[in-house]
């Protein structure tokens, strides 16, 4: 019950943030490619993928210190 309220409050708080990052990239002309080990990204806005590194960094926050309490 516990996890489930976290994971809940997790995904509500991250959707708040990605909803404010859309709208916020909307004037951004600054455009990278993202290198992975394999492929490149298209052309992302700076602001897109800082925001979207944020987003992820919040959810990982929020579920990893629960598995470790576990043990």
């Amino acid at each position: 019950m516990f996890l489930l309220k976290r994971f809940l409050h997790a995904l509500i708080f991250n959707s708040f943030l990605f909803f404010i990052l859309i709208i916020g990239i909307q004037n951004s002309n600054t455009k990278n490619k993202v290198n992975f080990l394999i492929a490149e990204t298209i052309e992302l806005p700076n602001s897109f993928i800082i925001g979207i590194s944020l987003i992820t960094g919040s959810i990982f926050g929020y579920l990893i210190p629960y598995k470790l309490n576990e043990k």
